[in-house]
């Protein structure tokens, strides 16, 4: 019988192990497409099968999976993450598989397009303007008014992503950004947006069912680094029904409704204002509290809908997950990290991971990227599993020598 092979389409080293395991437990075989298969370094922990191919290439990316089907039945086509999803729409409607709309993939990646859908369907969301250069910038903060957000209009993992309170703040960051450091996904254009202030929340969504909300805690401005994840968040059902109506509008406006999408809130002054909104499923932990707080495994569903096969988002269980990301204070060259061993032993402890090892250099770059590890905790209430991962994350300690200054 040949076998039935899952591909996806690039990686990711958040949530990439589990599609790969998920896919395994579900009698696939999963095969990545990578232009870089080296980066994920669990491919080779995990013994999947990696091709080196252009994945920027949709002709050679054809061509690659026509290769495959002489060997495999392509049971399904997907991606962890959300630059390669509208690759993955028009990958699955050449082989006439289950997939999303790439038109809408494309118009959901793009922050300005996406903007003006959800204005025009009426969703709150911040004040914002397209900048292409210097000036524009300068001059949309004026329109907008100080402090604002500003970032690339195609991006992930709030690379880029910061806020400026003041001129020299705004200058600086827009020399980032068009000076040749910041690395471009698309032609360089910069989205410049009201800061609006609140709790930050994200429903977890799939097709058009809405599964729970995530309540997230951040780092200290300009940056937007997150520190703790809840799930489910602590809301009256006032709040949450409006978040769910407005994240049902969203889909709407956006043409989505097939495979995931998380929605990132603040909950202001006015209600819930839609941050963005990604056609995927959130990362770095998000995943793991969803099956933990309610027995639902939103990767496995996920690659069930993507092969075809019924999928069910029924809860198993009530309780409250969450996670502590472990975050460095400097940048340096890591001495050690201990601790973590006896974390994992502490009773309602789920998992511990490291994502770096003594002598790594640190250099944090504002984003996603400067997480170093997590700690995720569950019980049957949100004060106990506080005080789990509290007690657990203070096992956990580390050491970093500063770099040597210039001329040392």
């Amino acid at each position: 019988m040949t076998k039935r092979a899952l591909i996806l389409l690039e990686g990711s080293r958040y949530n990439g192990p589990l599609y790969v395991q998920a896919a395994q437990r579900l009698g696939l075989k999963p095969i990545t497409l990578s232009a870089n298969p080296d980066q994920y370094d669990y491919l080779a922990a995990e013994g999947v099968e990696a091709i080196r191919v252009d994945t920027g290439n949709l002709d050679a990316l054809i061509h690659e999976c026509c290769r495959l089907r002489a060997t495999y039945g392509i049971a399904g086509i997907t991606s962890v993450g959300d630059s390669f999803y509208a690759t993955v729409g028009k990958l699955c409607r050449h082989f006439d598989l289950p997939g999303p709309n790439p038109t809408s993939i494309e118009q959901c990646c793009d922050k300005f397009k996406q903007r003006q859908l959800l204005e025009e369907a009426g969703v709150p969301i911040p004040a914002y303007r397209l900048a292409a250069d210097a000036t524009e910038v300068e001059s949309a903060a004026e329109e907008i008014g100080l402090p604002v957000i500003v970032k690339p209009a195609v991006g992930s993992g709030s690379r880029g992503v910061r806020l400026c309170r003041n001129v020299n703040e705004l200058a600086e960051h827009t020399t980032y950004l068009l000076g040749g450091e910041h690395v471009w996904q698309s032609p360089p254009r910069i989205l410049i947006e009201e800061f609006a202030e609140g709790p930050h929340y994200s429903p977890q969504i799939m097709g058009n069912e809405f599964i729970g909300i995530t309540a997230s805690e951040f780092g200290p401005p300009p940056h937007f680094v997150c520190h703790e994840f809840t799930f489910p968040a602590l809301l009256t059902d006032d709040h949450y029904n409006r978040i769910a109506d407005v994240s049902r509008n969203c889909l709407r406006a956006l043409d989505l409704g097939w495979g995931p999408a998380g929605i990132d809130f603040r909950w202001t002054k006015r209600g819930p204002v839609v941050i963005e909104v990604n056609p995927r499923l959130h990362g770095a932990g998000d995943p793991q509290l969803v099956q933990l707080a309610y027995g639902v495994d939103l990767v496995a569903e996920h690659i069930k809908l993507a092969i075809g096969e019924k999928w069910n988002l029924c809860r198993r269980h009530s309780r409250t997950a969450a996670a502590r990301f472990l975050v460095p204070d400097r940048d340096g060259t890591l001495d050690w990290i201990s601790g973590n061993n006896g974390a994992a032993t502490v009773p309602g402890v789920a998992e511990v991971k490291l994502y770096v090892e003594p002598k790594t250099p640190i250099v944090r770059k504002g984003d996603l990227r400067d997480m170093i590890g997590y700690v995720i905790a569950a019980s049957p209430t949100h004060h106990r599993t506080e005080a789990i991962l509290q007690r657990a994350v203070d096992l956990i300690s580390w050491s970093i020598t500063p770099f040597p200054a210039l001329g040392e």
